[in-house]
């Protein structure tokens, strides 16, 4: 008979456990700033909220209570449950609008602690040589003196990118009145190039690819394209495992954006991409954009050869007012979902010398 009591390679003895949950303690009060001192009880009491809504905001953050008369909130929960209470009631915000502002911070704080760690883990594995087990105990011991530093630079970024996307909005809408009539009832409301670059063949190409490989594989990917989109003055949507969305404000932008992707990279290993965008209108919420013209952008993509771009007649008609770009219809294709469409190819046009 098998006791209880026995180990294995994957069973950590008693001393191995107490370790384990010795570590995590320190790392938690090194990272969090102090103890786990307060109840959920202890809360309700010292912030005046209500239980539901401390409950729905550790929920909507990702981090649901689920032992609610232990001690496991710090100083800082309370000071931060008090600032939404704060703002949740100067700004009168609703509890759809108080779940979209919380979720926003939950989804974008949990992939992003994760993406920093890995980051970390695989700068360690590089640089001293370990096994992915001993560079993830190495980062353990780096992240505290790291978390201030990081945390700051969090801020600053927020804080750079709220300010480009408030210039945005002034220089588009600035000059509206308001409750002046923006789009029909039956549009979408903003007017946007949108489009994906999607890697031709991924899934052969990665075959066989171990867990190092395929990551420099997928960030090369991902780095190239946000560097394109970014310095042609599109916007990065998200990245879709072996794609990458993004939009533009106006159609040229968007036209120089896809080319940019389409194009061969001169000093580094060839990614091949096909790229399909259409000028139309967006919904955007939850940090993506929704409607039936991204929808059109993902279908032509899939229509692309390798290392070229595809348009809608629509888009080509307004790129066609300019004379930097080649046009050339392709034949006319069925399309699932949307039906018949005939797409265009998009090139520069040669000007010769």
């Amino acid at each position: 008979m098998t006791s209880d009591t026995t180990t294995g390679p994957d069973l950590p003895t008693d001393d191995g456990a107490r370790r384990s949950r010795d570590t995590a303690a320190r790392l938690d009060e090194e990272i969090l700033g102090g103890p786990r001192r307060y109840t959920l009880s202890d809360l309700v009491q010292g912030t005046g909220l209500s239980q539901e809504f401390i409950e729905n905001y550790w929920r909507w953050l990702g981090l649901p209570v689920t032992h609610p008369t232990e001690a496991w909130f710090t100083d800082a929960d309370m000071e931060a449950l008090r600032d939404i209470g704060d703002l949740v009631d100067a700004e009168r915000l609703d509890e759809q609008a108080q779940m979209t502002l919380i979720r926003s911070l939950g989804h974008t704080t949990d992939r992003l602690a994760l993406w920093q760690v890995e980051a970390l883990v695989e700068h360690l594995s590089r640089r001293d040589g370990l096994d992915d087990v001993s560079a993830r105990l190495a980062a353990l011991d780096r992240v505290p003196a790291l978390a201030d530093r990081l945390s700051g630079q969090l801020e600053h970024a927020w804080r750079r990118q709220l300010a480009a996307l408030t210039g945005r909005l002034a220089t588009e809408f600035g000059g509206a009145r308001r409750g002046a009539q923006g789009a029909a009832d039956d549009e979408l409301p903003l007017p946007r190039a949108v489009g994906f670059a999607d890697i031709v063949s991924f899934t052969k190409r990665t075959a066989g690819l171990g867990s190092q490989e395929l990551s420099e594989f997928v960030q090369l990917f991902e780095s190239r394209a946000r560097d394109v989109i970014t310095e042609a003055g599109g916007r990065v949507v998200k990245t879709i495992g072996d794609a990458v969305l993004f939009v533009a404000d106006d159609v040229t932008t968007g036209a120089e954006v896809a080319l940019g992707l389409a194009a061969p990279h001169a000093t580094e290993p060839e990614i091949p991409v096909r790229v399909g965008f259409v000028w139309g209108r967006v919904l955007s919420r939850f940090g993506d954009v929704f409607g039936s013209d991204v929808n059109l952008a993902s279908r032509i993509t899939e229509l692309a050869e390798p290392a070229t771009v595809l348009v809608d007649p629509h888009t080509a008609s307004l790129l066609a007012s300019t004379s930097r770009y080649a046009l050339t219809a392709q034949p006319p294709r069925e399309v699932q979902g949307i039906g018949e469409i005939t797409p265009v190819r998009l090139q520069r046009a040669y000007t010769g010398t």
